[in-house]
């Protein structure tokens, strides 16, 4: 994809969405990064189906702690792996508040050392809690910009650095919602939508070879 076909296609996806952002409801930073981790491999509907009561009291890691792995299993065991992901979950509030005065990190090391946080998990918290310009490659991300030709490759970290590079700047804050978007709900894997595809003239596969 040529410079300025990049150009076009966000400032089509901006007009479509102005202001994009996550599905996953949140109200501060700490449940966010619960509900990042609680979406591997799930959801986001299943997700905000189990945290919207959970959240109305878990507010801190405090609040976490003081709810303990079982009521916390209990709450969100209609989540894929929920056991493990509790106790991740857990574990990274217990390291918030002994080393981080209870506040999530805005630092991507200091992130990753969180247990059930990698890489894709501190871009998503990065980038919406505190608006840097990172991309998490999902599945999603991964198909578009590997379809659509924006930035091919074989791995969710070459296909990562290379539209850190390609996508033009003043897109690059959104750019991760608005990739993630587009394939959760046009650029599907199965029966993408080609024919209500507004970036169709840009795309490098052909609608017939999806």
């Amino acid at each position: 994809m040529k410079p300025a076909q990049r150009i076009t296609m966000f400032q089509r996806l901006q007009a479509a969405t102005p202001h994009p952002t996550t599905e996953l409801l949140y109200h501060n930073p700490f449940q966010l990064l619960v509900a990042v981790i609680l979406s591997a491999q799930a959801t986001d509907k299943s997700v905000n189906l189990a945290t919207a009561p959970l959240f109305k009291t878990i507010q801190t890691p405090a609040d976490l702690l003081a709810l303990g792995l079982e009521r916390f299993e209990s709450a969100i065991r209609t989540i894929g792996l929920y056991r493990t992901k509790a106790r991740h979950i857990l574990a990274t509030a217990r390291m918030l508040e002994e080393q981080h005065g209870g506040q999530v990190p805005r630092e991507r090391n200091a992130l990753e050392a969180l247990p059930g946080v990698g890489r894709k998990t501190a871009n998503v918290v990065l980038n919406t809690a505190f608006g840097e310009p990172t991309i998490a490659v999902d599945t999603h991300i991964f198909r578009v910009a590997n379809r659509t030709g924006l930035a091919t490759g074989k791995t969710p970290l070459e296909v990562e650095t290379k539209l850190l590079k390609v996508v033009p700047p003043p897109f690059r804050k959104d750019a991760h919602h608005w990739l993630i978007l587009h394939g959760r709900y046009v650029c599907r894997a199965r029966r993408p939508l080609c024919d209500q595809c507004l970036l169709r003239d840009l795309c490098d596969t052909p609608a017939n070879h999806v």
